[in-house]
């Protein structure tokens, strides 16, 4: 995936991103807000995602998965140059949704998608532990979420 600055977007890009987050619409349908052709639309998305700025996926409500949970972990990693490599590495990791470099009493804030009953502790013990560098996590299980789609 190729990288752009987002100083590099223009105002159509801009109006294309932000009409897709509003919800389901089609290109033809944002083609048409924006006074363009469908194919402009269908190009300038393309790009979008190739330069990892958009991403169109079929998200659920976690409320409706049986067995499964959204805990957020909270990690501190040993060096804080390490922060972004170690973000990068977890990432990586089986039923990580997201991983974030943050302020505050943790360096990251990892959000999972567990299995409800041992996921958690499976997590940590086999994957996570394989991770150097990593001192000290604190988990937060949801017990529900409101608005959320993972």
């Amino acid at each position: 995936m190729s990288k752009t600055p987002l100083h590099d977007l223009d105002e159509r890009d801009w109006a294309i991103i932000e009409l897709l987050r509003a919800g389901t619409i089609s290109n033809s349908a944002v083609a048409k807000e924006l006074g363009v052709s469908e194919g402009m639309i269908r190009q300038r998305i393309k790009r979008l995602r190739e330069f990892g700025i958009l991403s169109l996926r079929g998200l659920i409500n976690p409320e409706i998965l049986a067995n499964r949970q959204v805990v957020w972990l909270g990690a501190n990693v040993t060096e804080s140059h390490l922060l972004a490599e170690k973000a990068e590495e977890i990432s990586h990791l089986k039923d990580v949704l997201s991983v974030s470099i943050v302020s505050g009493r943790f360096d990251l804030v990892i959000e999972l998608l567990l299995d409800s009953h041992h996921g958690l502790v499976d997590f940590l013990i086999d994957q996570l532990s394989q991770v150097a560098g990593i001192t000290r996590t604190e988990s937060f299980v949801t017990l529900k979420t409101y608005s959320k789609f993972v």
